[in-house]
């Protein structure tokens, strides 16, 4: 929690992991729904951090695949607006065009990871009661 010693370093960094936590929690429903994700492709500028990208696959437990172009939001617009003019044919062209980067595979153990949950889990818990 906050304390009178938390400064701006550590609230950018609460800020940054409850990113990761947020994602676990929509896999963890995404798993309770029959679904069971292999890779995630991330973009946007956070993933530029490549702490982050690490901490996200270590949280979620899946590998993460960054792409080259990491604002993909602008170029997805582009392929579609290609895409109605012909100069793509199908989805499947434009899928090749994407390329990646760098691979993040968890490094954490499982006891450590199921640890930081549980803290997170808690911390959510206080806010909502």
């Amino acid at each position: 929690g906050l304390t009178r010693d938390t400064g701006p370093k550590e609230i950018v960094r609460a800020t940054v992991e409850s990113v990761a936590y947020q994602t676990h929690d929509l896999f963890e429903a995404m798993k309770n729904d029959g679904l069971k994700p292999k890779l995630i492709k991330v973009d946007g500028g956070m993933v530029k951090n490549n702490w982050f990208s690490q901490f996200l696959a270590d949280v979620i437990n899946i590998k993460v695949l960054r792409p080259k172009v990491d604002e993909t939001t602008a170029l997805g617009a582009a392929f579609m607006a290609g895409l109605q003019i012909g100069v793509y044919k199908s989805l499947k062209d434009i899928s090749k065009n994407w390329k990646t980067d760098k691979c993040f595979n968890s490094k954490m153990n499982n006891q450590h990871r199921k640890n930081l949950i549980k803290g997170w889990k808690a911390a959510i818990n206080k806010t909502l009661s």
